[in-house]
């Protein structure tokens, strides 16, 4: 089945660190690995987990290698793979996919094929605080037969799904408590490798 047939589920904790980490740096750029696996009817892209990458020199190729073999041989380990990419722009009205994001979801979908690239959709994050709407506050991106990145419009039968029903709601009762403040991405580990990546008390 090629991902132009695929779903894509992305489970609660996943979604609301990524969201998280760009609240962490709103002026900034920040990106993030998706990790997970194809379930066992060969239908669904399930996202289990993600990893907070860079909030700063996105393009730079070296440190993304390195995260990208660390990250491989944790998850690996467990029967996870990276799956997707994940970006927030800069600029909070720019809802574009930019070459950065694409030239990264390409280098991934040299190992897994099906690959997706979720960009944050500002703008739905920003109306969320008012409308506590329960869709995804993320774009969906996969590669068509040619191998451009395509947003799959949602719609009814969409495509692209949270795995928590009230995901929005946890979401936001963890913006108010300010608990972005605590996630750790790739930058901080190494500026300070006592700092876990993998952010294991993120929830606790």
């Amino acid at each position: 089945m090629g991902s132009s047939d695929l779903r894509y589920e992305v489970a609660q904790n996943a979604y609301i660190k990524l969201i998280l980490h760009s609240l962490k740096h709103p002026t900034s750029a920040v990106n993030g690995i998706l990790i997970g696996r194809i379930s066992p009817s060969n239908d669904t892209v399930e996202i289990a987990d993600a990893v907070p990458l860079f909030h700063s020199h996105i393009p730079l190729l070296p440190q993304l290698e390195i995260s990208l073999i660390l990250i491989e041989e944790y998850f690996s380990a467990k029967g996870l793979n990276i799956v997707g990419y994940f970006h927030a722009n800069e600029r909070s009205d720019d809802n574009e996919l930019g070459g950065v994001a694409k030239n990264i979801g390409d280098h991934i979908c040299r190992y897994f094929p099906q690959a997706a690239i979720l960009l944050l959709d500002n703008k739905k994050l920003e109306a969320l605080k008012k409308s506590k709407d329960s869709s995804a506050v993320m774009q969906l991106y996969v590669r068509d037969g040619s191998k451009n990145w395509k947003l799959v419009q949602s719609d009814g039968n969409s495509r692209f799904s949270l795995k928590g029903p009230s995901a929005n709601l946890v979401l936001l009762d963890y913006i108010s408590s300010e608990k972005w403040k605590d996630v750790v991405d790739f930058d901080d580990h190494l500026d300070d490798i006592s700092k876990d990546w993998l952010n294991p008390g993120l929830f606790n």
